[in-house]
């Protein structure tokens, strides 16, 4: 029986928001190449899945964050599901641009926040963690208590870890990289002897493939 990480890899792959490729890796915006690719926004597209995230995220924030006051996505990936999260648990809304806005009222928190509210972000997709964690900094300069961050999926590399216990901030996601190598390995998406390429890549992705 499959356990919940190992469940949501399961749906990605079978709506292709998870794909994984070992002859023709991808390339990210920040340069590394992947054998694997991420795409949570195709989650939105299918009704079961939404529901599934929906449903886990806001069980989440429930179990590690029951005193949270106010739900912040980080945009753009993080807003429909913080939105749908947020909805269910009853909780008011905010999301979180990477920088101000250049026109209005130059805003980078839209919403309504006070100082002193507790803040759970969601975010779609982790990988360094970097960009996750200006989000944070962003609500506590604003003067927000960030309790923690809840999202779809993690790479769980290294580096993010360690950011995320520097900047205090615990971190939960439905699925992980673990699991998803799990699923495709028993699904005979990846070989055998393909899981040791797949594992050395998530130690140093910024070298993997060069």
């Amino acid at each position: 029986m499959m356990n919940t990480p190992q469940h949501f890899a399961e749906k990605l792959l079978q709506i292709k928001a998870l794909q994984v490729n070992l002859q023709k890796p991808y390339t990210w915006a920040s340069g590394w190449l992947s054998p694997v690719y991420c795409d949570n926004r195709k989650v939105l597209s299918f009704p079961h899945v939404r529901d599934f995230v929906k449903s886990e995220l806001a069980n989440m924030v429930l179990e590690h964050f029951p005193d949270a006051d106010v739900i912040a996505g980080v945009a753009t990936a993080g807003i429909a599901h913080g939105v749908m999260a947020a909805d269910l648990l009853k909780l008011p809304f905010i999301y979180v641009r990477s920088k101000p806005k250049e026109h209005g009222m130059g805003n980078q928190i839209e919403g309504v926040l006070e100082p002193g509210q507790k803040v759970v972000i969601v975010e779609d997709l982790i990988s360094t963690g970097k960009s996750s964690l200006q989000v944070a900094d962003v609500l506590r300069e604003q003067g927000a208590v960030v309790a923690g961050m809840v999202g779809l999926f993690t790479y769980g590399f290294p580096v993010a870890n360690e950011a995320f216990e520097k900047a205090g901030v615990p971190l939960y996601t439905i699925s992980n990289y673990e699991a998803l190598v799990e699923v495709a390995a028993a699904k005979h998406l990846i070989a055998a002897d393909q899981m040791e390429t797949l594992r050395q890549w998530r130690t140093s992705p910024s070298t993997w493939g060069r």
